[in-house]
């Protein structure tokens, strides 16, 4: 008989009427016959004696005496309060999240994951998915560094009216911090540039960008050059996709939309662009800085995990490569920024720009504007923002401060009309 299995009762019954004067070794057949042992047996006898037979009849419970690491009920109500807090805030609210906030904010005791997980089942806040993939199965790649790899993503998502609109989301993927997010009035080349310009300006360049294969992100694989990769190729970073229709690839980024959409689902619906960033801004700092992540070690936060290992080294700017008479492609450099080569500059009121210490006389209806100077070995080239080249000048002999391009300098002078 098992040790788990209860005894039956018609043998209870036959030891408690066990007679005193039984015969040497009838205990050991007994309990050889029943496939019991003996110190059950003298247990039930023992009782039967001091309680009384129809007390040995039934089994005693197995239920411990004392129990310390029962949870108390005050420590249930405050794990659900937690719970139900970080779901109105619009943050994951599952059992690591609730422990993670029960630790910071210095309750005790702070019950364990699985203890979490069954007070939120047995609550019926929570429901069992025993299917569910275990997070122990799941295989992640990460980048060593920071700014080694980021991921650009764009998601729908809908303003007051019925009115939609696109949500830019960049972040790192060794830190999954989020670099920069951007709302937009649809998913076009100019609003993807400018959210990386703007993660760019605040972190630095990254050495690589993925993103999935949409027209206005990296249309590579259509045989297409996007702006975005012409834009990130000027600066070194090397644009990669994922396979079409796996958006696994871009898992992390595919996560954040979700902890996104749930922080807004929560919050008064946006009534314009400006509304939205405001929002969007205020989850990126929450997210960066006061939520620990799952994916990380130790669940800290991303911004611990951006500041605790240095960023990968910036990438080298490679040479713009054009044929003769090929108009220059727009550079996305920051005003005077030079990159191999390439410089942006702004044409001063009189229309002119100053390289190397001389002034060059470029044209003055340009004036105020950027245009694009391209360095060589015998002089500079200039061109205006559509790549159109617009004048090329030598370099003058030592001593030379001002180079005109044969026309005067300034506004044209006004005619005066002819005297009647």
């Amino acid at each position: 008989m098992s040790r788990v299995e209860p005894v039956d009762p018609r043998v209870r019954l036959a030891i408690a009427q066990w007679p005193p004067d039984a015969p040497r070794g009838a205990v050991t057949t007994f309990c050889a016959e029943h496939e019991i042992s003996r110190k059950t047996f003298y247990a039930i006898r023992q009782r039967a004696i001091i309680e009384g037979q129809a007390a040995a009849l039934e089994p005693r419970s197995r239920r411990p005496k004392s129990s310390p690491t029962t949870i108390a009920d005050d420590v249930k109500v405050q794990a659900l309060r937690v719970r139900r807090a970080l779901e109105e805030s619009g943050l994951d609210h599952g059992p690591i999240s609730v422990h993670d906030k029960m630790v910071g904010l210095g309750m005790t005791p702070v019950p364990s994951i699985a203890s979490l997980a069954r007070i939120f089942r047995d609550a019926g806040a929570a429901k069992h998915e025993p299917r569910k993939k275990p997070r122990a199965a799941y295989r992640r790649f990460v980048y060593p560094a920071p700014n080694a790899c980021w991921q650009l993503d764009a998601t729908e998502y809908v303003l007051a009216g019925g009115r939609k609109c696109v949500i830019f989301q960049l972040i790192d993927d060794h830190s999954r911090y989020a670099v920069a997010s951007h709302a937009a009035v649809g998913e076009t080349s100019r609003d993807a540039i400018r959210v990386v310009k703007r993660a760019i300006k605040r972190h630095g360049v990254p050495q690589r960008l993925l993103s999935d294969n949409g027209i206005a992100l990296n249309p590579s694989r259509r045989g297409i050059i996007g702006q975005l990769v012409e834009y990130v190729t000027l600066l070194g970073v090397e644009p990669i996709t994922g396979k079409p229709y796996k958006p696994t690839t871009q898992g992390k980024n595919e996560r954040f939309h979700q902890t996104l959409f749930r922080y807004l689902d929560k919050q008064p619906i946006a009534r314009n662009l400006r509304e939205l960033q405001a929002q969007i801004d205020r989850f990126d700092h929450i997210y960066n800085t006061e939520r620990g992540h799952q994916a990380l070690p130790g669940r800290i936060t991303p911004q611990m995990a951006w500041d605790a290992t240095p960023k990968a080294t910036p990438p080298r700017p490679g040479p713009v490569k054009r044929k003769p008479n090929e108009p220059l492609p727009p550079a996305p450099s920051p005003n005077g920024r030079v990159l191999d080569g390439i410089r942006v500059a702004t044409v001063h009121p009189n229309g002119s720009i100053k390289v190397r210490g001389v002034i060059f006389n470029i044209s003055y209806p340009l004036r105020g504007q950027n245009v694009f100077v391209l360095y060589e070995a015998a002089g500079i080239m200039v061109f205006d923002q559509q790549g159109t080249l617009i004048v090329e000048h030598l370099w003058p002999p030592p001593g030379i401060r001002y180079v005109g391009n044969g026309r005067p300098r300034g506004p044209k002078p006004r005619e005066l009309p002819p005297m009647s």
